[in-house]
């Protein structure tokens, strides 16, 4: 495990897709911090002062760029008229959202994520005692 974490923040507009109605712009901010090497961070701009945040696999972003991928909450596939866009589908008991982003924007920002830690080695940065001690503090509440 480093001790030199780093938090990257990288901002982007995803298109917010409805039933018979134009495309909804949504400001997100995508975060990746190397304390939680394997996460991708998407919060989602909901009003002047809210965030509603989705946390998921790196790998499921990464495999969403190329081809179909996720089973659970977040799916991420390429466009099936636009290679150069993703869709983002979200899912909860609350509701179902669909987005559209722009797959260089996407890759990009994967592959900064890339240059702090190399897929593989998200090990190295994790540390088996501060999950435990997190999960115990936490337990105790």
């Amino acid at each position: 495990m480093r001790n030199d974490h780093v938090t990257l923040r990288s901002t982007a507009v995803f298109d917010l897709l409805a039933p018979r109605s134009p495309a909804v712009p949504v400001q997100v901010e995508l975060r990746y911090d190397t304390r939680d090497p394997y996460a991708v961070v998407a919060a989602f701009r909901t009003g002047r002062a809210g965030w509603v945040e989705w946390v998921f696999a790196r790998d499921l972003l990464a495999d969403g760029l190329i081809a179909a991928a996720g089973e659970g909450d977040v799916r991420i596939r390429p466009a099936v008229d636009d290679p150069e866009v993703v869709v983002i589908e979200l899912s909860s008991p609350s509701g179902h959202a669909m987005f559209e982003a722009a797959a260089q924007e996407l890759a990009d920002f994967l592959d900064r994520t890339y240059d702090l830690i190399v897929p593989g080695n998200e090990n190295l940065w994790v540390s088996v005692d501060d999950a435990l001690s997190h999960l115990q503090s936490n337990d105790l509440s």
